[in-house]
């Protein structure tokens, strides 16, 4: 038996090591007939159509993580009093799994989102699910439900969310002793119909997204739920998302509301904010900043203000913005609102830089490309 320790010291966990290789599986009875989850996922749309199976591992003081299992997704029941419903003690993730060209499936980078996975449990004060129990669950899921993974043709993919959440049942302001660990999986189209749509963003002045110290960096409920008012503000000002800016000084560009932000520049360089803990690192990010650099392009991870952002708009200096993650991928930026007007950013739709990064990133998420960083995690 293996046992780590997590923020508060004074607490630990542990997990018994066959949990690994041993996940029970019970098959869901009630599983969709073939020809009806083939209507179904004829027009998926993004987020609502849900697979047959979720993976369910748990966690106890006394037990560590245990009761591994994949089995049929069904509601859960809990305790009114649970504390995740009263102090917000959860995580979550989310990556993709894809069908390549031979028919085979796929991961993009699962170990990458273990790790920030683990991080976030960190700094939320839960246990830390091991890395290869993460990508087993994850594979295990996969594997039931691998006729919900849509072949490549129109964008789809199969959307992944592992999460964890506080399920002791007490009402006091302390870690949780229990711990749910689970994956659910839905079948998506392509986030954008048609290809990438180019969006138009409002700078919020009101609210910040997160504060140095904060849960910046950790993925969290509580972060995107902290954005809904901004994004609604957004919308109602004729705008797609919104973009916030740095808590202290009200003046540096950090993210939107669940995507990260790059500025192209006309000498072919490429820059976006630094991680510095208030920022979600992004996986999405990371590749991109990895294929830049194998292009040769000069990239920068330094703060960009927004009247620098403005100013170099309209000069022409700034040729291109974009937005990524894991769900859109890729969404240009065209134009940039807030109470002073509005400036646009190059021609106002995708640049070749934003495209040439965007395809370069998709065909090795597909098999379609080399894949020299062994990003792809096969896995039949």
């Amino acid at each position: 038996m293996r046992r780590a320790t997590y923020a508060p010291a004074s607490l630990t966990f542990h997990w018994t090591s066959h949990l690994a290789t041993r996940f029970r599986f019970d098959p869901n009875p009630e599983s969709l007939p073939a020809d009806e989850r083939a209507a179904r996922m004829a027009d998926p749309g993004f987020g609502q159509l849900f697979t047959d199976h979720m993976a369910v591992i748990r966690w106890s003081e006394a037990d560590g993580w245990h009761d591994a299992a994949v089995t049929a997704r069904k509601p859960l029941v809990m305790d009114p009093a649970s504390s995740v419903f009263h102090y917000a003690q959860e995580i979550f993730e989310g990556l993709k799994a894809y069908r390549l060209d031979d028919g085979n499936t796929a991961l993009f980078r699962p170990e990458a989102n273990a790790r920030r996975f683990r991080d976030s449990a960190r700094r939320m004060a839960m246990p830390e699910l091991p890395e290869e129990l993460f990508v087993e669950s994850i594979e295990r899921l996969v594997d039931a439900d691998r006729d919900w993974v849509p072949d490549g043709s129109g964008g789809g993919s199969l959307y992944l969310r592992p999460f964890q959440i506080a399920t002791s049942v007490f009402l006091g302001v302390r870690p949780s002793s229990e711990y749910l660990y689970m994956v659910i999986a839905s079948t998506v189209g392509a986030y954008w119909k048609g290809g990438p749509k180019s969006i138009r963003i409002w700078v919020s002045q009101d609210y910040t997204r997160a504060a140095p110290g904060g849960t910046g960096a950790a993925k969290c409920g509580g972060n995107y739920a902290a954005s809904l008012l901004a994004q609604k503000e957004a919308i109602a000002r004729g705008c797609d998302q919104v973009v916030f800016l740095d808590a202290a000084e009200r003046r540096w560009v950090e993210e939107l509301g669940g995507m990260n932000v790059f500025f192209v520049f006309e000498d072919g360089s490429i820059q976006t904010p630094p991680l510095t803990g208030t920022i979600l690192p992004g996986i999405t990010r990371d590749s991109i900043l990895t294929l830049a650099r194998d292009r040769g392009m000069t990239v920068r991870e330094e703060p960009y203000a927004l009247d620098r952002w403005r100013a170099d708009a309209e000069s022409g200096r700034l040729t291109e913005s974009f937005a990524c993650g894991t769900a859109a991928v890729v969404t240009p930026i065209a134009e940039v609102a807030d109470p002073d007007g509005t400036f646009r950013i190059g021609a106002g739709g995708p640049g070749q830089v934003t495209t040439a990064l965007s395809d370069a990133l998709q065909a090795i998420q597909r098999g379609r490309a080399p894949d020299p960083h062994g990003w792809l995690h096969r896995l039949s």
